[in-house]
């Protein structure tokens, strides 16, 4: 377990999720995307979807399936954020990025980005690292490129009418795959 400490974060710990996780990791994701709560980050999709960002069979997924896995993350054994990462060949996946509402704005999910980056090359020995971000997004794109993640332009559809992804509030809502190389 890596563990760090900084003054106004507390005491932070990263490990890989298991099953019986499931049950804090849906609201946890719920909650920094989705509904009222959401409001209170950044992060929040709200405006342009509603209904569910995932669901437990979406999270157990991620945690089950060879080559995939779910970071949590505890401040003072509590979690707070949770990633996904995904082995892809010479690249690693990093998806279902959470941090709760109250937490965001303060560093954190700089760190957790971080050390998602340093696991995959660890791990997997990675040498990009790809996620998908809704391509209306603009505030969120720019936090990811001062984080070094660079635009393609490549654009893959939204799940238009596939109600698990949530219920779209705009007809042009597409993913761009942002890309890092991992040095």
């Amino acid at each position: 377990m890596d563990t760090a400490t900084s003054q106004d974060s507390g005491r932070i710990s990263y490990r890989e999720a298991v099953e019986d996780d499931v049950p804090a990791l849906v609201p946890l994701i719920e909650s920094a995307y989705r509904g009222d709560s959401s409001r209170a980050g950044w992060t929040t999709e709200a405006d342009i979807l509603q209904g569910q960002r995932t669901d437990a069979e979406g999270v157990r997924a991620v945690i089950t399936t060879p080559g995939s896995r779910m970071m949590v993350v505890e401040r003072d054994g509590e979690i707070v954020a949770c990633c996904q990462l995904e082995h892809r060949g010479a690249a690693a996946y990093f998806g279902m990025f959470a941090v709760r509402p109250e937490h965001q704005g303060g560093g954190l999910g700089r760190r957790i980005i971080a050390e998602a980056e340093r696991r995959v090359r660890e791990i997997w020995d990675a040498r990009e690292m790809h996620m998908t971000v809704i391509s209306v997004r603009e505030e969120l794109i720019a936090w990811y490129e001062r984080r070094g993640y660079r635009r393609t332009g490549e654009m893959s559809p939204f799940p238009y009418g596939d109600e698990r992804f949530g219920v779209p509030q705009r007809d042009d809502l597409q993913f761009e795959l942002l890309v890092k190389e991992l040095v």
